[in-house]
């Protein structure tokens, strides 16, 4: 989902309890599982009662709770280790994973910046060189931070005049971020600290001497991973002054209301935005700055759209004139430009308007308008004058997609990474004035040939009859006799993009004899925003069809049948799959939900999870509580069932979706289990939401893998 360092806390402490405490229940010829209490809870929605007989493992303090993963973790790792495809899946993913990758380049300060990692590095190190044909300059690896890869290096953003370097950490990779600042010619950290940074950017001002950030209010001692947030307020900090001395530019409005500045890159204007939750829409005001090199950080703030009607996403500026990407009116997005002298909505100027493909990423640079669109989920990088006019097409390497790029208002120079399931990501410059494209420090995994393998796009039709695509990756000539052992990824929300892209782990599971394919179903925003909105809220159940539909297409085509087929998503991806194979168990031999929402009726009750209310709805309101209630994972699961074999995987230091769903989802599960298929949690120790090192990722790959092989009959 979109969005000071503190004691490491929870299950990283769950080692040091003993575990003998937790009884295990041995169910005929089935895996004994610890035991799982049930307790007495019984809560009251809107006249209906329901039993909530887990909830203390909401406590994700408690000696019991941590007691209770570390006793699931046993029975899982145990299981995972007697299996034979795990050592092999393991070797054969660092073969496969070691080999340079390199971020996308952006250009600060008269150098390049960017993120490369040699291959296994937990961490992928920060560098700089001046230009293409200089020599890259180490700037800070984060590997030196901490021994195991715990304490992330989030976030790195140079000064203007590229003297200082803003960094955050993070512990265990969670959300919360400490940020410090550092001096590169001496490459010493100076006396700034700033705490409790959250869901934020960092902009600095033109003169190097402060940038803009966002934080809440410290939380709770004791409930830094779990407590709901308070409100969201955008501050400004100058260098070498404490944080208490920070200036206070805009408060959120209230909880769920995140706030937000970016400066523009002539240092003129400061744009600030605020929106509900998780809701495309936003607010969004400037502040003059007057002189860049002495900005009023104290300017007032002029609204441009001051009603959360629509998205509205400044790209750059002309003097007064910004050039914004908006849905206002046109829900596969147009670019307007925007007198900043008269910003009414009534004078905006459509400069690009919206097509029948969606407006997926945009930019200026280098005086013009380089737009990202998807075509039926594939990509095509399209240029544009500033008055409209096209200016033809990027070539791109094949059918993909470009998983990014960037580049400056005042330099012809652009850099985007693209990428396949069979094309590694590779990052490529292109000169503007002259169409020169050349890749940028290229590599490939070794010994893998793409050629053996090949990529299909089909469409599976779902039951209200919406085409819904998806891409199939698998070897060439295969037999399509339903015997392939299949993975079925999916996220379906949030206006999320699920494009294909190459991964390490895909490519050692289709060496194995494996297929893989990824779903776009409504809820993302392949199609735009109305593609979107039909899969939030009480139309939800349009992605849990549309994933049934892939799924089935998939039996109908022979890739796979239901003794091989299994499902992977992670997040509200997770959500999916515990959705689906509650729906349609007898559809899936292997479901491997990771930090899912499981809980839909108390989701937003824990850190962020307020904030995805626009997406989903809540348990409070009487009208959507039934809506929630019918799909929620948790409560849908049927004593008796035979479900898929089943592997949850979350992570200790995940404060965004806490873990407590998964923990209760599996406990769920495997009370109610009605056949001898497996049903396990994975618990990773200083891991988040989204943050795993490189070995813990490679383990954890190999794991899934080998899980799903072994209950999919994988040789």
């Amino acid at each position: 989902m979109r969005y000071p360092a503190f004691t490491a806390c929870g299950f990283a402490m769950a080692a040091l309890i003993s575990t003998p405490a937790i009884a295990q229940v041995q169910q005929g010829n089935r895996l004994s599982y610890p035991t799982s209490d049930k307790g007495a809870v019984v809560d009251d929605y809107h006249g209906t009662a329901i039993a909530d007989p887990y909830r203390w493992m909401e406590s994700l303090e408690s000696a019991r709770t941590a007691a209770w993963v570390a006793a699931q973790n046993a029975v899982t790792f145990r299981y995972l280790e007697s299996q034979p495809l795990r050592d092999a899946f393991k070797a054969r993913l660092t073969e496969l994973w070691n080999y340079p990758k390199v971020g996308i380049p952006y250009r600060e300060g008269g150098r390049l910046w960017y993120r490369k990692n040699s291959g296994l590095e937990r961490q992928s190190p920060f560098y700089s060189r001046r230009s293409l044909d200089d020599p890259a300059t180490l700037v800070m690896d984060p590997n030196t931070m901490s021994a195991d890869g715990s304490l992330q290096l989030a976030a790195l953003v140079p000064s203007p005049d590229g003297k200082l370097l803003a960094y955050t950490t993070a512990e265990g990779g969670a959300d919360w971020q400490v940020v410090r600042v550092r001096d590169l010619a001496t490459g010493k950290d100076l006396g700034d600290e700033v705490r409790w940074m959250r869901f934020s950017g960092l902009s600095w001002t033109k003169d190097g001497k402060g940038f803009y950030y966002s934080r809440f209010p410290e939380p709770p001692e004791g409930k830094v991973l779990e407590a709901a947030l308070g409100v969201h307020e955008l501050y400004y900090h100058r260098v070498g002054t404490p944080q208490s001395a920070d200036r206070l530019i805009l408060r959120g409005e209230g909880v769920n209301w995140f706030v937000g500045a970016s400066v523009s890159e002539d240092g003129r204007y400061a744009f600030v935005s605020s929106s509900y939750g998780t809701d495309q829409s936003n607010k969004l005001w400037f502040a003059d700055l007057g002189d860049p090199m002495h900005p009023n950080v104290g300017a007032p703030l002029v609204a441009i759209q001051d009603t959360s009607v629509a998205e509205l996403a400044p790209l750059g500026n002309v003097g007064a004139t910004v050039y914004a990407r908006t849905d206002l009116n046109s829900p596969r997005r147009r670019i307007v430009a925007i007198d900043l002298r008269h910003p009414a909505n009534t004078a905006w100027r459509t400069v690009v308007p919206e097509s029948e493909h969606v407006i997926e990423g945009s930019g200026l640079i280098g005086g013009k308008l380089v737009l990202h669109y998807l075509e039926h989920v594939q990509s095509r990088l399209r240029l544009f004058g500033l008055g409209g006019e096209s200016l033809g097409e990027i070539g791109l390497p094949g059918i993909g997609t470009v998983a990014g790029f960037s580049g400056r208002e005042d330099r012809p120079e652009l850099f985007y990474s693209f990428t396949s399931p069979l094309y590694p990501s590779t990052v490529f410059s292109y000169d503007l004035a002259t169409g020169k494209t050349a890749p940028f420090e290229p590599a490939t995994p070794k010994g893998f040939d793409p050629a053996l393998y090949e990529t299909k796009q089909f469409f599976a039709v779902s039951r209200d009859g919406t085409k819904v695509p998806y891409f199939v990756t698998s070897k060439k000539g295969m037999a399509l006799d339903g015997h392939n052992p299949t993975i079925l990824y999916g996220y379906g929300g949030f206006s999320i993009s699920t494009t294909a892209s190459f991964s390490p782990g895909v490519a050692a599971w289709l060496e194995k004899g494996g297929v893989y394919a990824t779903a776009n179903m409504r809820g993302g925003a392949e199609y735009g925003e109305a593609w979107h909105q039909a899969g939030m809220l009480e139309r939800k159940q349009n992605v849990f069809d549309d994933f049934i539909a892939v799924a089935e297409d998939l039996v109908t085509r022979g890739y796979a049948s239901p003794k091989t087929l299994g499902i992977y998503g992670g997040s509200n991806g997770g959500l999916l799959v515990g959705a689906v194979a509650n729906q349609r168990p007898d559809l899936f031999a292997v479901a491997m939900p990771a930090v899912g929402v499981m809980d839909m009726l108390r989701y937003d009750r824990f850190t962020g999870g307020a904030a995805w209310v626009p997406e989903y709805g809540a348990s409070s309101d009487a009208k959507m509580f039934p809506v929630l209630l019918k799909y929620s994972p948790i409560h849908n699961i049927k004593p008796g069932t035979c479900y898929p074999a089943t592997l949850v995987t979350t992570a200790d230091h995940d404060d965004r979706v806490v873990p407590s769903h998964s923990f209760k989802y599996a406990a769920t599960l495997q009370a109610a289990q009605g056949c001898d298929k497996p049903v396990l949690i994975r618990v990773e120790t200083q891991g988040s939401h989204g943050y795993v090192p490189t070995d813990k990722q490679i383990q954890r790959t190999a794991d899934l893998w080998a899980f799903a092989g072994a209950n999919m009959g994988m040789r």
